[in-house]
Protein backbone atom coordinates (compact mmCIF):
# COMPACT_ATOMS: atom_id res chain seq x y z
CA UNK A 1 0.00 0.00 0.00
CA UNK A 2 1.35 3.66 -1.19
CA UNK A 3 0.25 6.81 -0.57
CA UNK A 4 -0.45 8.99 -3.88
CA UNK A 5 -1.93 12.74 -5.36
CA UNK A 6 -5.20 11.49 -7.03
CA UNK A 7 -6.21 13.14 -10.33
CA UNK A 8 -10.84 12.21 -9.85
CA UNK A 9 -11.86 15.63 -11.74
CA UNK A 10 -9.87 18.16 -13.51
CA UNK A 11 -9.65 21.85 -12.01
CA UNK A 12 -10.08 20.31 -8.42
CA UNK A 13 -6.60 19.80 -7.68
CA UNK A 14 -5.65 16.32 -6.21
CA UNK A 15 -6.24 14.01 -3.32
CA UNK A 16 -3.76 12.07 -0.86
CA UNK A 17 -5.08 8.33 -0.86
CA UNK A 18 -3.85 4.95 -0.30
CA UNK A 19 -3.36 2.66 -3.63
CA UNK A 20 -1.87 -0.31 -4.07
CA UNK A 21 0.40 -1.68 -6.65
CA UNK A 22 -0.15 -5.12 -8.24
CA UNK A 23 2.94 -7.49 -8.44
CA UNK A 24 5.56 -6.65 -11.17
CA UNK A 25 4.82 -8.46 -14.63
CA UNK A 26 7.83 -10.11 -16.61
CA UNK A 27 9.39 -6.81 -17.83
CA UNK A 28 7.89 -4.30 -14.50
CA UNK A 29 10.22 -3.19 -11.90
CA UNK A 30 8.40 -2.22 -8.53
CA UNK A 31 10.17 1.39 -7.41
CA UNK A 32 10.05 3.28 -4.61
CA UNK A 33 9.76 6.59 -4.97
CA UNK A 34 12.46 9.33 -3.61
CA UNK A 35 11.99 12.38 -4.91
CA UNK A 36 8.94 13.98 -7.95
CA UNK A 37 9.28 17.47 -9.73
CA UNK A 38 6.16 18.90 -10.44
CA UNK A 39 6.60 19.83 -14.09
CA UNK A 40 4.72 22.02 -16.17
CA UNK A 41 2.92 19.20 -18.41
CA UNK A 42 1.20 17.99 -15.32
CA UNK A 43 -0.60 21.22 -14.62
CA UNK A 44 -2.17 20.79 -18.00
CA UNK A 45 -3.79 17.72 -17.19
CA UNK A 46 -4.75 18.83 -13.62
CA UNK A 47 -6.53 22.07 -15.17
CA UNK A 48 -7.79 20.08 -17.92
CA UNK A 49 -6.50 21.64 -21.04
CA UNK A 50 -5.08 18.05 -22.13
CA UNK A 51 -7.34 14.98 -21.94
CA UNK A 52 -6.84 12.39 -19.63
CA UNK A 53 -8.67 9.08 -18.76
CA UNK A 54 -9.55 9.21 -14.37
CA UNK A 55 -9.08 8.67 -11.83
CA UNK A 56 -5.00 9.15 -12.52
CA UNK A 57 -1.94 9.79 -10.42
CA UNK A 58 0.01 12.24 -12.28
CA UNK A 59 3.81 13.26 -11.73
CA UNK A 60 6.57 11.76 -14.62
CA UNK A 61 9.89 13.44 -13.27
CA UNK A 62 11.54 11.34 -10.36
CA UNK A 63 13.94 8.68 -8.94
CA UNK A 64 14.08 6.03 -6.70
CA UNK A 65 14.91 2.78 -5.46
CA UNK A 66 14.31 -0.35 -7.28
CA UNK A 67 12.24 -2.82 -4.69
CA UNK A 68 11.59 -5.77 -7.20
CA UNK A 69 11.67 -6.63 -10.40
CA UNK A 70 9.54 -8.73 -12.89
CA UNK A 71 11.53 -12.36 -14.23
CA UNK A 72 12.23 -10.97 -17.48
CA UNK A 73 14.29 -7.74 -16.35
CA UNK A 74 17.66 -7.39 -17.29
CA UNK A 75 18.30 -3.74 -17.28
CA UNK A 76 18.40 -3.05 -13.11
CA UNK A 77 17.93 -5.01 -10.17
CA UNK A 78 16.83 -4.51 -5.96
CA UNK A 79 18.13 -2.17 -4.84
CA UNK A 80 19.97 0.02 -8.05
CA UNK A 81 19.08 3.52 -8.14
CA UNK A 82 17.14 4.19 -10.94
CA UNK A 83 15.46 7.80 -12.97
CA UNK A 84 12.29 6.87 -14.87
CA UNK A 85 11.41 8.59 -17.76
CA UNK A 86 8.27 9.19 -19.62
CA UNK A 87 9.72 8.27 -23.08
CA UNK A 88 9.40 4.00 -22.38
CA UNK A 89 10.10 2.88 -25.47
CA UNK A 90 9.49 -0.94 -26.92
CA UNK A 91 12.89 -1.16 -28.86
CA UNK A 92 12.17 -3.00 -31.82
CA UNK A 93 9.15 -0.14 -33.56
CA UNK A 94 10.48 1.85 -36.66
CA UNK A 95 11.29 4.75 -34.41
CA UNK A 96 13.45 2.64 -31.99
CA UNK A 97 15.20 0.92 -34.38
CA UNK A 98 16.13 4.47 -36.32
CA UNK A 99 17.29 5.80 -33.33
CA UNK A 100 14.14 8.07 -32.44
CA UNK A 101 13.29 6.46 -29.56
CA UNK A 102 11.62 9.17 -27.83
CA UNK A 103 9.04 9.05 -30.82
CA UNK A 104 8.24 5.51 -29.73
CA UNK A 105 4.53 4.72 -28.72
CA UNK A 106 5.45 2.10 -26.10
CA UNK A 107 2.38 0.39 -26.70
CA UNK A 108 4.46 -2.68 -25.45
CA UNK A 109 5.39 -1.00 -22.61
CA UNK A 110 1.87 -1.04 -21.38
CA UNK A 111 -0.12 -3.72 -19.95
CA UNK A 112 -2.87 -5.39 -22.29
CA UNK A 113 -6.29 -5.96 -21.99
CA UNK A 114 -6.95 -8.41 -19.81
CA UNK A 115 -3.83 -8.20 -17.82
CA UNK A 116 -5.25 -5.98 -14.80
CA UNK A 117 -4.05 -2.88 -13.78
CA UNK A 118 -1.07 -1.96 -12.23
CA UNK A 119 -2.51 0.86 -9.66
CA UNK A 120 -5.52 -0.02 -7.30
CA UNK A 121 -7.60 1.69 -4.60
CA UNK A 122 -7.99 -0.33 -2.00
CA UNK A 123 -11.58 -1.85 -2.78
CA UNK A 124 -9.88 -2.84 -5.66
CA UNK A 125 -11.10 -0.11 -8.48
CA UNK A 126 -8.16 0.96 -11.03
CA UNK A 127 -6.36 3.64 -10.98
CA UNK A 128 -5.06 4.88 -14.28
CA UNK A 129 -1.42 5.36 -14.67
CA UNK A 130 -0.57 8.50 -16.34
CA UNK A 131 2.13 9.07 -19.06
CA UNK A 132 3.09 5.52 -18.23
CA UNK A 133 4.33 6.71 -14.49
CA UNK A 134 2.44 7.55 -12.28
CA UNK A 135 5.29 9.37 -10.45
CA UNK A 136 3.12 11.02 -7.77
CA UNK A 137 2.66 7.92 -5.72
CA UNK A 138 5.57 6.77 -2.99
CA UNK A 139 5.79 3.55 -5.31
CA UNK A 140 5.77 3.70 -8.93
CA UNK A 141 5.23 -0.09 -10.57
CA UNK A 142 6.77 0.59 -14.60
CA UNK A 143 8.15 -1.48 -17.43
CA UNK A 144 11.93 -1.80 -17.28
CA UNK A 145 12.32 0.50 -20.63
CA UNK A 146 11.16 3.31 -18.41
CA UNK A 147 13.52 3.54 -16.22
CA UNK A 148 17.64 4.03 -16.09
CA UNK A 149 20.14 2.38 -12.61
CA UNK A 150 22.19 5.57 -11.96
CA UNK A 151 24.93 6.20 -9.79
CA UNK A 152 24.36 5.85 -6.48
CA UNK A 153 26.33 9.14 -5.38
CA UNK A 154 23.38 11.15 -7.40
CA UNK A 155 21.21 12.84 -4.68
CA UNK A 156 17.39 11.90 -5.64
CA UNK A 157 16.54 15.28 -5.18
CA UNK A 158 18.26 16.96 -8.10
CA UNK A 159 18.45 12.81 -10.02
CA UNK A 160 14.48 13.33 -10.21
CA UNK A 161 15.00 16.76 -12.72
CA UNK A 162 17.01 14.51 -15.24
CA UNK A 163 13.46 12.53 -15.51
CA UNK A 164 11.90 15.75 -17.52
CA UNK A 165 12.99 19.21 -17.63
CA UNK A 166 16.89 17.67 -17.81
CA UNK A 167 16.40 15.14 -20.32
CA UNK A 168 14.31 17.86 -22.54
CA UNK A 169 16.45 20.47 -22.38
CA UNK A 170 20.19 19.32 -22.68
CA UNK A 171 18.65 16.36 -25.18
CA UNK A 172 17.08 19.21 -27.18
CA UNK A 173 20.76 20.99 -27.27
CA UNK A 174 22.80 17.71 -27.46
CA UNK A 175 20.25 15.55 -29.60
CA UNK A 176 17.85 17.69 -31.49
CA UNK A 177 19.89 20.67 -32.33
CA UNK A 178 23.44 19.30 -32.21
CA UNK A 179 24.52 22.44 -31.31
CA UNK A 180 27.97 23.23 -31.87
CA UNK A 181 30.36 25.44 -30.25
CA UNK A 182 30.37 29.12 -31.37
CA UNK A 183 26.21 29.05 -32.55
CA UNK A 184 24.06 31.45 -31.00
CA UNK A 185 20.95 29.79 -29.19
CA UNK A 186 17.65 31.74 -27.74
CA UNK A 187 15.95 30.41 -25.16
CA UNK A 188 12.20 31.68 -24.58
CA UNK A 189 11.33 31.03 -21.20
CA UNK A 190 12.97 30.26 -18.56
CA UNK A 191 11.40 27.70 -16.05
CA UNK A 192 12.65 24.02 -15.66
CA UNK A 193 13.34 23.30 -18.86
CA UNK A 194 14.31 26.45 -19.95
CA UNK A 195 16.45 26.65 -17.53
CA UNK A 196 18.20 23.14 -18.61
CA UNK A 197 18.50 24.25 -22.26
CA UNK A 198 20.62 27.20 -21.48
CA UNK A 199 23.02 25.14 -19.29
CA UNK A 200 23.08 22.80 -21.65
CA UNK A 201 23.98 25.25 -24.28
CA UNK A 202 26.66 26.42 -21.97
CA UNK A 203 28.29 23.27 -21.68
CA UNK A 204 27.80 23.05 -25.72
CA UNK A 205 29.88 25.83 -25.81
CA UNK A 206 27.03 28.01 -27.83
CA UNK A 207 28.73 31.68 -28.37
CA UNK A 208 25.43 33.50 -27.31
CA UNK A 209 23.12 32.42 -25.03
CA UNK A 210 19.95 34.46 -25.14
CA UNK A 211 17.21 34.14 -22.04
CA UNK A 212 14.45 36.00 -22.86
CA UNK A 213 11.43 35.60 -19.92
CA UNK A 214 8.62 38.50 -18.35
CA UNK A 215 10.02 37.67 -14.97
CA UNK A 216 13.01 39.82 -13.88
CA UNK A 217 13.72 36.68 -10.92
CA UNK A 218 13.79 34.09 -13.89
CA UNK A 219 15.98 36.41 -16.45
CA UNK A 220 18.33 36.46 -12.69
CA UNK A 221 18.24 32.96 -12.69
CA UNK A 222 19.05 32.48 -16.14
CA UNK A 223 22.42 34.14 -16.13
CA UNK A 224 23.20 31.55 -13.09
CA UNK A 225 22.98 28.58 -15.38
CA UNK A 226 24.52 29.87 -18.67
CA UNK A 227 23.04 33.19 -20.04
CA UNK A 228 25.04 35.94 -22.02
CA UNK A 229 22.06 38.00 -22.53
CA UNK A 230 18.72 38.07 -21.35
CA UNK A 231 15.76 40.18 -22.47
CA UNK A 232 12.22 40.99 -21.50
CA UNK A 233 10.11 38.29 -23.55
CA UNK A 234 6.91 41.06 -23.50
CA UNK A 235 8.70 43.81 -24.64
CA UNK A 236 7.48 45.16 -28.04
CA UNK A 237 10.55 45.23 -29.74
CA UNK A 238 11.81 41.79 -27.92
CA UNK A 239 13.20 39.95 -31.49
CA UNK A 240 14.97 43.07 -32.57
CA UNK A 241 16.40 43.19 -29.23
CA UNK A 242 17.63 39.24 -29.88
CA UNK A 243 18.24 39.90 -33.49
CA UNK A 244 20.60 42.92 -32.68
CA UNK A 245 22.42 41.07 -29.95
CA UNK A 246 23.23 37.70 -32.11
CA UNK A 247 24.30 40.20 -35.04
CA UNK A 248 21.74 39.17 -37.20
CA UNK A 249 19.37 36.27 -35.96
CA UNK A 250 20.02 33.21 -33.87
CA UNK A 251 21.19 29.70 -35.33
CA UNK A 252 18.67 28.29 -32.86
CA UNK A 253 14.96 29.45 -31.32
CA UNK A 254 14.13 27.04 -28.20
CA UNK A 255 10.42 27.74 -27.28
CA UNK A 256 10.60 26.19 -23.45
CA UNK A 257 7.02 27.42 -22.12
CA UNK A 258 4.20 26.28 -24.56
CA UNK A 259 2.67 30.07 -25.46
CA UNK A 260 1.93 30.83 -28.61
CA UNK A 261 3.53 34.07 -28.81
CA UNK A 262 6.63 32.39 -27.20
CA UNK A 263 6.74 30.18 -30.25
CA UNK A 264 6.38 33.27 -32.65
CA UNK A 265 9.05 34.95 -30.67
CA UNK A 266 11.67 31.86 -31.22
CA UNK A 267 10.58 31.87 -35.08
CA UNK A 268 10.88 36.24 -35.14
CA UNK A 269 14.59 36.20 -34.13
CA UNK A 270 15.83 33.69 -36.14
CA UNK A 271 18.73 34.21 -38.72
CA UNK A 272 18.95 33.03 -42.05
CA UNK A 273 18.74 29.07 -41.99
CA UNK A 274 18.09 29.00 -38.27
CA UNK A 275 15.89 26.75 -36.38
CA UNK A 276 12.88 27.10 -34.50
CA UNK A 277 12.27 24.02 -31.67
CA UNK A 278 9.15 23.81 -29.51
CA UNK A 279 9.25 22.20 -26.69
CA UNK A 280 6.61 23.48 -24.79
CA UNK A 281 3.01 21.31 -24.13
CA UNK A 282 1.31 24.49 -26.70
CA UNK A 283 -2.41 24.72 -26.47
CA UNK A 284 -4.45 22.38 -28.57
CA UNK A 285 -5.74 24.98 -30.68
CA UNK A 286 -1.89 26.07 -31.59
CA UNK A 287 -0.52 26.88 -34.65
CA UNK A 288 2.79 27.59 -35.11
CA UNK A 289 4.19 28.46 -38.65
CA UNK A 290 6.69 30.00 -41.37
CA UNK A 291 5.63 32.93 -43.58
CA UNK A 292 6.68 32.86 -47.54
CA UNK A 293 10.17 34.94 -46.48
CA UNK A 294 11.13 32.63 -43.91
CA UNK A 295 10.94 29.67 -46.36
CA UNK A 296 12.96 31.71 -48.69
CA UNK A 297 15.68 32.08 -45.68
CA UNK A 298 16.04 28.69 -45.36
CA UNK A 299 14.66 28.71 -41.57
CA UNK A 300 13.47 25.44 -40.43
CA UNK A 301 10.75 24.21 -37.62
CA UNK A 302 10.44 21.63 -35.68
CA UNK A 303 9.62 19.73 -32.12
CA UNK A 304 11.66 17.66 -30.00
CA UNK A 305 9.49 15.76 -27.86
CA UNK A 306 11.53 14.88 -24.66
CA UNK A 307 14.37 16.44 -26.51
CA UNK A 308 14.30 13.42 -29.13
CA UNK A 309 16.74 11.78 -25.92
CA UNK A 310 18.25 7.99 -25.75
CA UNK A 311 17.66 8.40 -22.12
CA UNK A 312 19.57 5.09 -21.24
CA UNK A 313 22.66 6.53 -22.54
CA UNK A 314 21.54 10.39 -21.92
CA UNK A 315 20.90 9.98 -18.15
CA UNK A 316 24.13 8.55 -16.92
CA UNK A 317 25.73 10.75 -18.91
CA UNK A 318 24.37 13.77 -17.04
CA UNK A 319 24.61 12.36 -13.88
CA UNK A 320 28.30 12.38 -14.58
CA UNK A 321 27.75 16.29 -15.54
CA UNK A 322 26.75 17.02 -12.33
CA UNK A 323 28.67 14.91 -10.67
CA UNK A 324 31.49 16.56 -12.24
CA UNK A 325 29.98 20.06 -11.90
CA UNK A 326 29.69 21.02 -15.37
CA UNK A 327 25.56 20.49 -14.87
CA UNK A 328 23.79 22.83 -12.74
CA UNK A 329 21.09 20.97 -10.83
CA UNK A 330 20.70 23.11 -7.60
CA UNK A 331 19.74 26.51 -8.94
CA UNK A 332 17.12 25.09 -10.49
CA UNK A 333 15.38 23.75 -7.25
CA UNK A 334 13.70 26.15 -5.74
CA UNK A 335 11.89 24.34 -3.00
CA UNK A 336 11.31 21.14 -2.03
CA UNK A 337 8.02 19.90 -0.35
CA UNK A 338 6.07 16.66 0.90
CA UNK A 339 3.59 14.76 -1.02
CA UNK A 340 0.54 16.46 1.18
CA UNK A 341 1.65 19.75 0.24
CA UNK A 342 1.35 19.08 -4.03
CA UNK A 343 -1.58 21.23 -4.31
CA UNK A 344 0.33 24.18 -2.69
CA UNK A 345 3.23 23.33 -5.26
CA UNK A 346 1.22 23.53 -8.20
CA UNK A 347 -0.42 26.75 -7.23
CA UNK A 348 3.14 27.73 -7.02
CA UNK A 349 4.17 27.06 -10.35
CA UNK A 350 0.99 28.53 -11.63
CA UNK A 351 2.26 31.90 -10.33
CA UNK A 352 5.16 31.21 -11.99
CA UNK A 353 7.91 32.94 -10.18
CA UNK A 354 9.54 30.02 -9.20
CA UNK A 355 11.43 27.36 -10.90
CA UNK A 356 11.05 23.58 -10.13
CA UNK A 357 8.90 22.21 -6.72
CA UNK A 358 10.56 18.59 -5.94
CA UNK A 359 8.41 16.63 -3.89
CA UNK A 360 10.76 14.46 -1.75
CA UNK A 361 9.36 11.52 -0.15
CA UNK A 362 10.52 10.06 3.22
Amino acid sequence: MAKAAILEAPGQGLRIADVTYAEPGPHEVLIDTKACGLCHSDLHFIDGHYPHALPAIPGHEAAGIVRAVGSEVRTVKPGDHVVSCLSAFCGHCEFCVTGRMALCLGGDTRRQKGDGARISFIDGAPVNQMLNLSALSEQMLIHEHACVSIDKDMPFDRAALLGCAVTTGAGTIFNACKVTPGETVLVVGCGGVGLAVINAAKIAGASKIIAADPLPEKRELAKVLGATHTVDALADDAAKQIIAIAGGGVDWGIEAVGRQASADLAVASLKRGGTAVILGMMPLDCKVGLGAMDLLGGKKLMGAIMGMNHFPVDLPRLVDFYLRGLLDLDTIIAERITLDQVNEGFNTMRAGHSARTVVVFD
